[in-house]
């Protein structure tokens, strides 16, 4: 890990930031310079080795558990926080829960309820506290899914969950836009975490490499990436967008 310091001074926090995409994001903005506070939910195991990893490479990075499924989930991050952070410069709204896919015929409350708190009421809570709290010129993106454009049969809730931060992208780019802070989202495709391969037999995998014309699936560091753009000085002109970062499909 090397420091461009593009991002010195800056401070982030990053949702769901112990593995998978949202870990490669808080090593990505540490490495830019930026001081990285990442909320997780229970394992707390990942998010030390994340923060060693960071720390190892020279950079700042403190994780804060945080049930983003409680509805004082997002308040309990914003205030570990500030016990790191002098300021809130950047946010990555990462976290989201994917449960096995469910047809709307079988679909109960609880089911309904569990996958909205965590994708929808938890972003929209984070996102009220940067437009309370973010210092202006700040940047926010918030993580959507291909899916809502390539949806499938037994993804009602999550579709409907994504879409509604989709929608809450477009509403405060607009409030916040005045004061210089950009909002935007970032939409992956498949990408090669743990959890997609839980969740998928190794034919499937392969399929869905298929589909991209890069012949591959996504890496957590080729979505971190296009965020870090984002955060960044070079993502100055850019508010209100949806960037899928997918290889290609869709």
């Amino acid at each position: 890990m090397t420091f461009d310091g593009v991002l010195s001074g800056k401070m982030a926090v990053v949702t769901g930031g112990s593995r998978g995409i949202g870990r490669a994001v808080v090593e990505r903005l540490a490495r830019d310079g930026a001081t990285v506070v990442f909320g997780y939910r229970s394992n707390a195991e990942a998010a030390a080795v994340v923060e060693k990893v960071v720390a190892e490479a020279g950079g700042t990075a403190h994780g804060v558990r945080a049930d983003l499924a409680a509805p004082d989930g997002v308040a309990t991050l914003f205030a570990g926080a500030s016990e790191h952070l002098d300021g809130l410069d950047i946010l990555v709204n990462n976290a989201g829960s994917a449960v096995r896919p469910i047809l709307l015929v079988d679909m109960t409350d609880d089911d309904y309820d569990s996958l909205m708190a965590v994708n929808a009421r938890s972003v929209f809570q984070a996102l009220r506290h940067a437009a309370r709290h973010m210092r202006d010129g700040g940047r926010i993106v918030n993580v959507s899914t291909l899916n809502t454009l390539l949806p499938e049969a037994g993804l009602t809730s999550y579709c409907g969950s994504k879409g509604a931060v989709e929608q809450f992208t477009t509403v405060a780019a607009r409030e916040l836009g005045g004061r210089g802070i950009t909002v935007n989202t970032v939409s992956p495709g498949a990408t090669d975490t743990d959890l997609l391969r839980a969740a998928n037999p190794p034919e499937a995998l392969e399929a869905e490499a298929a589909l991209t014309p890069l012949g591959r699936l996504g890496q957590p560091a080729d979505v971190a990436d296009v965020i870090a753009f984002l955060c960044g000085p070079d993502g100055r002109w850019m508010t209100g967008q949806n960037l899928r970062a997918t290889g290609g499909v869709g």
